[in-house]
């Protein structure tokens, strides 16, 4: 049975708090796993909710602060310790080159996995597999970061009503939609296009195009919102987002699931996220993450 939830591993921005780890998310799709922004203790994270290395099939960096990359160094040796069986694939910005390196290969280890390294630089299309379809877009903040988003292929919805007026049943189902067309029926003649999911991931951004892009139509957004409204100017000036600011992102762009993230270790009232973003006008289902909790991608529209 396929599972599509996020795992969050720690929800803190800047510094670690008693009760928030730095960054890190793994997105299960299906079979794979994507391990977004693996800050500071990620791995010690990954054991406690049940993540193991041979989860991880694609790591997407952000950016190079240390909250979203410093504990790379520590899950890629992990991923050879317990000598993955498959590829891993390495997104991140290709300006900071220099700082994977460096985080790559920051003390002795043996080598058993084959990393393939894909930096990004100018967003697009990254990837294609038969699952999903990964894409990044450049964000603003003082050093280059990219978001990503997933976009699984749309697919088709048989109609049961339409199926039984052109007399087609049991294995001729089946048939037709494997080969398009049955007797003069076409698919098209007895379905609809089911839309294919959407999941994007947004971190530290002050408002731009690329944030709006990357959430347009999502069925779960997961974004930073390191600031309270009353401190919106330190969120422009350090190139952050406020709960409001990300709330009305997910609200002109039809998201269905928020979940926000990236708090500011200066708020002790998590809540006050929530109310924030409610008063933005976001409508939708609303998640303020706490660290070690799974939230379920939701089900496809009817």
């Amino acid at each position: 049975m396929s599972v599509r939830e996020l795992v969050v591993l720690g929800t803190a921005s800047q510094v670690p708090t008693r009760h928030r780890n730095h960054n890190g998310y793994l997105l299960r799709w299906d079979g794979e796993g994507i391990l977004f922004d693996p800050g500071e203790g990620t791995q010690r994270q990954m054991l406690r909710a049940g993540v193991a290395a041979h989860d991880i099939d694609r790591i997407c960096v952000t950016h190079f602060h240390g909250d979203h990359s410093l504990g790379l160094a520590g899950v890629i040796q992990r991923i050879n310790l317990d000598q993955v069986p498959h590829p891993v694939t390495a997104h991140y910005p290709a300006s900071g080159q220099r700082f994977f390196e460096r985080l790559r290969y920051a003390t002795a280890y043996r080598e058993t996995v084959r990393l393939a390294e894909a930096p990004v630089t100018a967003g697009g299309i990254l990837a294609e597999t038969p699952s999903y379809t990964l894409e990044a877009r450049r964000l603003d903040h003082p050093v280059e970061s990219f978001g990503y988003r997933l976009t699984e292929p749309d697919g088709r919805r048989m109609l049961p009503e339409r199926l039984a007026a052109h007399g087609i049943k049991g294995p001729d189902v089946g048939r037709i939609q494997r080969e398009g067309a049955l007797g003069g029926v076409t698919l098209e003649d007895v379905s609809e296009v089911r839309r294919g999911q959407r999941f994007a991931f947004v971190m530290d951004t002050r408002l731009c195009d690329g944030a709006y892009e990357l959430a347009e139509g999502c069925d779960m957004l997961v974004i930073e919102s390191t600031f309270l409204e009353e401190d919106r100017g330190l969120a422009t000036d350090h190139g952050h987002l406020t709960a409001g600011q990300a709330a009305r992102v997910a609200r002109d762009a039809g998201v269905r699931h928020l979940v926000l993230t990236h708090f500011s270790q200066r708020y002790s009232e998590p809540e006050e996220f929530e109310r924030q973003a409610r008063a933005a006008g976001f409508e939708g289902e609303l998640s303020v993450a706490q660290d070690l909790v799974r939230v379920p991608v939701p089900k496809r529209e009817v």
